[in-house]
């Protein structure tokens, strides 16, 4: 039996985990909203830079009144050199760190507000967000930025699950160490990331099904990823 076709934006869809997820659910047959500021490879294009409020307000001027089944914010940035020798907070710009809070944590409070009632059309609606370990308590990285905006991202969505209530929005952030995106094969190839086996792409996604084939008597707060060793 054919699976019923599902409405999902997905945010940050033109690279690395973003894009990745919209290929998987435009193959699928779902219907997919792509938002980035560069062309995505699948998935019916809103451009749109999320780290500003009239970016945001394109983005829901485009969806209109559509249901949405699945909000899926798949973005994220960080501070220059984060993650490697060569990052120094001191020298970190405030405009840098206003940036990674608005596009990290800003930016899906925001959308998930104005999303709102596309999500309540929908039977079982669902707004999945990437956090990172890096946001959990006692976390040894000292991006503070990045740090700072995974953390706030974890809070945002426990007051947003009470905020919403009335639309019955499941809400869940996937806190995952690394993943092996182009981007962070590279880093780790070139030795800017120490040796390692980042998580598959492919254990993001099938997480992000699970959540999605769930009842909506279920809800998921968080789910945290480790890698092995």
């Amino acid at each position: 039996m054919k699976s019923e076709k599902r409405k999902i934006v997905v945010v940050g869809a033109s690279r690395g985990i973003g894009a990745a997820v919209a290929q998987h659910f435009t193959q699928r047959g779902d219907s997919v909203f792509s938002i980035s500021r560069g062309q995505p490879m699948a998935g019916k294009w809103i451009q749109a830079d999320i780290s500003t409020s009239e970016g945001i307000k394109s983005i829901v001027s485009s969806i209109s009144e559509s249901t949405v089944d699945a909000l899926l914010f798949m973005g994220g940035v960080w501070e220059n050199g984060a993650f490697t020798d060569q990052y120094d907070f001191m020298t970190s710009s405030d405009q840098e760190t206003r940036f990674v809070i608005a596009v990290n944590t800003i930016a899906p409070i925001e959308l998930t507000k104005q999303l709102a009632k596309n999500l309540a059309k929908s039977d079982n609606p669902r707004a999945i967000f990437i956090g990172a370990l890096s946001g959990l308590d006692n976390s040894p990285t000292i991006e503070v930025a990045n740090t700072a905006s995974k953390f706030g991202l974890r809070g945002a969505a426990q007051a947003l699950k009470l905020a919403l209530r009335d639309y019955k929005i499941g809400i869940t952030v996937i806190n995952p160490s690394n993943i092996a995106t182009e981007e962070v094969v590279a880093d780790i190839e070139e030795g800017r990331f120490t040796a390692q086996v980042p998580i598959p792409v492919t254990d993001i996604i099938s997480s992000i099904e699970w959540i999605l084939t769930l009842s909506n008597a279920v809800d998921i707060g968080e789910i945290n990823m480790y890698q092995k060793g």
